[in-house]
């Protein structure tokens, strides 16, 4: 029989495929947000945009839009990832350009119709470098203070990792760059966990938020 600490430590060696968390299915719940970001991207995508995803992990969201392949990029930074879509997507014919810098550095400008980013980096300068003129950029993203509670609970002296990815301090920037705001919201969430090997094994995933967490 194993004993709890062993279950723990089971749960902290488990690995993520790509950007799902499926394991924590019925063990994690987090409240519903004020908005639909997928509805946002079906309601202006059309199937004639040239459309770029970043950092789409291990594609899971972007699949679901069923946008046209041939026209449809993508950005990844994660080396087990990127390995993971010239496995699954390139093969279909999406287009993959590795960006373990976050800077869209491979990313021809002025090429996009619709650039989205779900919970990803934001190098505001380089995303409106790679669209249109008249281009749309969607993006749902995790503020600087997500998690900041449990942070703390498990250490003590956890500074957050992006302080900046606020929405005032994001909107200044998109501005900044030459960007139309057309919709803004901000949310502030709770999460609730059934278990304990549930905080483990999320806690190990998200390292940037959970710096140095050990078993």
């Amino acid at each position: 029989m194993q004993t709890i600490e062993s279950e723990w430590l089971a749960e902290s060696q488990q690995a993520m495929r790509g950007w799902d968390f499926s394991h924590l299915k019925g063990r994690c719940q987090t409240e519903e947000l004020p908005w639909n970001y997928s509805a946002w991207v079906r309601r202006h995508l059309k199937p004639s945009d040239e459309w770029l995803d970043m950092d789409t992990g291990g594609g899971e969201l972007m699949q679901t839009f069923q946008h046209p392949v041939e026209k449809t990029t993508v950005t990844e930074g994660w080396q087990p990832n990127i390995d993971l879509l010239k496995r699954t997507l390139v093969p279909q014919g999406v287009t993959l350009y590795p960006d373990p810098e976050e800077r869209l550095a491979q990313v021809p400008d002025e090429h996009f119709d619709i650039v989205t980013n779900s919970h990803g980096g934001l190098p505001i300068r380089d995303i409106a470098r790679v669209l249109r003129p008249h281009g749309l950029f969607i993006s749902q993203q995790v503020g600087a203070t997500n998690n900041y509670s449990l942070s703390r609970f498990l250490n003590a002296n956890y500074v957050p990792a992006f302080p900046d990815n606020n929405l005032p301090q994001v909107m200044t920037e998109l501005r900044e760059a030459g960007f139309e705001i057309l919709k803004s919201d901000a949310a502030f969430v709770k999460m609730n966990f059934t278990d304990v090997g549930a905080i483990v094994y999320y806690a190990t995933v998200i390292p940037w938020e959970f710096p140095d967490f050990d078993v």
